[in-house]
């Protein structure tokens, strides 16, 4: 696969902390579109660093708005959808293409600092339940054919979060074929959400996924992440740059 075929979505929230380490990690060749809504220097220290490929489009929205927009963007065939706080080791984007046999591909987060443990266990995990026929995605590290995202509609925008398993639910069950590939990692570098508590984090996960796919997750819940996640205001940012 050329990646040229391939773009990556990344949703940032004030990361100038971590985006450096990202781009440094993404080869030139692969597309990039950024849906920013920061408040700090990140969409600068983007198209300093990363002016070739690169789309930066400055909106707040949800990180569920976020990625559907990006995806939207995209001329490619392939959408990566990924976040600001990973890095891709070397050999990534060339194992990519020995994966390429089904609309869906993702693989696990794992750590080489911190909660190294808790990122390996969760990944046997989503192997786990990925062979139970449940597909356990993370949007940290999610790889989707356009037209297959496109025939089932896009990412749910009412949910502001757990919307990466969501959409590959709705995928597989369109008859899509969905692949786990545990040797394909990224590698988290950033843990704010597990320094509130490790047991908080994993239960919150899997009691919303749990809800949404056996259907239960009442109308009023899609909307609200119970205070897990900072809240992000909906609406258009001053201004949306381009780097082409």
């Amino acid at each position: 696969m050329n990646l040229e075929s391939i773009t990556v979505v990344l949703p940032t929230r004030n990361e100038a902390g971590n985006i450096g380490a990202f781009l440094a990690s993404l080869p030139q060749a692969v597309h990039l579109i950024v849906v920013d809504a920061s408040e700090d220097e990140t969409p600068d220290i983007i198209q300093r660093e990363r002016p070739a490929r690169t789309q930066v489009l400055r909106r707040r929205s949800t990180i569920t708005q976020a990625r559907q927009l990006g995806a939207e963007a995209a001329l490619t065939d392939w959408l990566l959808f990924t976040d600001a706080d990973i890095v891709f080791p070397d050999g990534y984007f060339d194992a990519l293409e020995r994966v390429m046999d089904a609309a869906v591909v993702y693989g696990p987060k794992l750590s080489r600092d911190r909660f190294a443990a808790y990122y390996r266990w969760f990944g046997y995990g989503q192997q786990c339940s990925h062979w139970l026929g449940i597909p356990a995605a993370t949007g940290s590290n999610l790889l989707v054919r356009k037209d297959a995202l496109i025939a089932v509609g896009g990412f749910d925008p009412a949910l502001v979060c757990n919307e990466d398993s969501e959409l590959v639910w709705r995928i597989k069950r369109a008859g899509y074929r969905i692949r786990f590939e545990p040797s394909l990692p990224v590698y988290a570098r950033d843990h704010r959400r597990l320094d509130s508590g490790l047991w908080r984090k994993t239960c919150h996960s899997v009691f919303r996924c749990a809800l949404l796919y056996w259907d239960l997750m009442p109308a009023r819940w899609r909307g609200a992440d119970w205070g897990y996640w900072s809240p992000q205001q909906s609406g258009r940012a001053p201004g949306v740059s381009r780097v082409e």
